[in-house]
């Protein structure tokens, strides 16, 4: 039997079911290994061991009394540090929430519960999600387990680089604009962004509440499909979670894709600044694909070029409004050395944002204002509904759409922190799916000088059966998602 680290969340669950492991044996193996790694990768903004290990006691007991579990009982899970959890800290890698214990769990965090899988700990991420390498960080920047000189991505960077290092076979992250794809691809793990409104909010700190969505990281298309199939489903909690009925996702992977309608997007293979490395990586992918019986086509989509600059009003108009609660009154940090409201006011902001937070706040907030909003908010939603209208048009001819996940491999550390341009550009594959509200995931596809390329595969609305179906067939003929960094 493989080391209980290297085991994936289907075959610990498989062993956990036939009682050749306990959950607390599996638990400790994990939390060993984050003992042993964390130093270098910082994935971790907190580790909950004796929670986890009690967790994983009652799990056991649930095993051992025969009761009805699921897939996910006594498997332990890491948790991205934006999503609430009663009791536990919730940091949003800020100062601004440095101290903030959540009164409640959010809906996904109720149903792992109910599933009965074990919390292994909350993951570090760019502050309050905005950024793309998880160096915004207010504590400490995470380091890519494929070389510790590289970012993971980000801004789900700790919950990519855990479990990559095998200190989790499964996490949660959240998506706004790539932020679960783009690590993922750098890490060489499996990555999904479900449908807008397929997996509940409610819990979820909001950075942009209509691109936000919560999604599982793990290391197989399998392992994937039972992380979603325990979070989704409607919640009376969000108004903006769908009522669509939740599929049985595993049992869609046959491994059949013959005769699926797969579309290139001519514009993501021909966008500026594309690694050839990557490029080659992914048409392998796509060859590899139509070996299994996919139909391959080209299709366009037109105004994707403007993906990034329609985003860039978006998102930081929603995060302006946002952020604004955090004024030093209710929750969170508060400047207190002086006796005036408004400069109370002004020091907590100060102090308790970081510099690409404030720089979003400040953006954002411009395009709101009076005699702005006409020219940049109001023409960025025009340009998003034509953005959507281009993939309504794509997927009348294919099943699903494929391409790179993002268009460089890991960049070092540092690399792009003097140029949130460059920074903003990692995004440029995975931001039209959260435009458009569809879904999408990146998977393991290759390596180009040593480093991980993740192949992104786009499905229309609630497709995510599909998506999934295509991943796992693509994995069961490639053995890229199980090569693992040597640390």
């Amino acid at each position: 039997m493989s080391a209980l680290h290297e085991l994936t969340l289907s075959e610990a669950a498989t062993l956990l079911r036939q009682r050749q492991i306990s959950s607390v044996e599996l638990t400790r193996a994990f939390l060993e290994r984050i003992e042993a790694l964390d130093g270098r990768i910082r994935a971790f903004t907190l580790v909950t061991a004796d929670l986890a290990l009690q967790q994983a006691q009652e799990a056991d007991q649930r095993l051992q009394r025969g009761e009805q579990v699921t897939p996910l009982t006594g498997i332990p899970l890491a948790i991205k540090d934006v999503i609430c959890t009663k009791d536990i800290p919730t940091t949003c890698s800020s100062r601004m929430l440095e101290h903030f214990r959540p009164p409640f769990n959010a809906t996904v965090m109720e149903r792992l519960q109910a599933a009965g899988a074990v919390m292994l700990g909350k993951t570090n991420m760019d502050e309050f999600a905005m950024g793309s390498s998880t160096e915004h960080s207010a504590f400490f920047p995470t380091h890519n387990p494929w070389d510790l000189e590289r970012t993971p991505g980000g801004s789900s960077g700790g919950s990519a680089a855990a479990v990559a290092a095998g200190m989790a076979p499964g996490a949660l992250g959240s998506d706004t604009g790539g932020s679960i794809r783009q690590p993922a691809a750098l890490c060489n793990v499996v990555g999904l962004k479900p449908t807008y409104g397929r997996v509940s909010r409610f819990g979820l700190v909001a950075f942009a509440s209509s691109l936000d969505q919560i999604g599982p990281f793990a290391r197989t298309a399998r392992d994937a499909a039972l992380l979603l199939q325990a979070i989704a489903g409607p919640d009376p909690r969000d108004s903006t979670c769908s009522a669509t009925p939740v599929p049985d996702y595993t049992a869609e992977l046959t491994g059949e894709i013959r005769g699926l309608r797969i579309g290139v997007p001519v514009e993501y293979w021909e966008a500026p600044g594309m690694d050839p490395g990557v490029a080659r990586v992914g048409q392998e992918a796509v060859n590899r694909l139509r070996e299994l019986g996919a139909e391959i086509r080209e299709v366009s989509l037109p105004h994707t070029r403007y993906g990034v600059a329609a985003y860039y009003i978006i998102a930081p108009a929603e995060a302006s409004a946002n952020l604004a609660r955090y004024d030093g009154v209710k929750y969170g940090y508060s400047y207190r050395d002086t006796s005036d409201m408004w400069e109370a006011l002004d020091k907590t902001r100060q102090y308790g944002f970081g510099p690409e937070v404030k720089r979003r706040i400040m953006l954002g907030t411009y395009v709101l204002s009076a005699g702005y909003y006409d020219a940049y908010y109001k023409q960025a939603q025009k340009v998003r509904a034509l953005i959507a209208q281009d993939f309504e048009r794509a997927f009348e001819q294919c099943d699903v759409l494929v391409s790179p996940a993002s268009p460089t491999v890991a960049f070092r550390l540092g690399e792009k922190l003097s140029d949130p341009y460059q920074m903003y550009l990692n995004d440029v594959f995975t931001i039209p799916a959260n435009l458009a509200g569809i879904c999408g995931i990146s998977i393991p596809s290759g390596f180009s000088e040593g480093l991980p390329v993740g192949l992104q595969i786009l499905g229309n609305a609630f497709a995510e059966a599909t998506i999934l179906r295509v991943a796992d067939a693509f994995q069961r003929v490639t053995d890229y998602h199980i090569q693992r960094p040597a640390l």
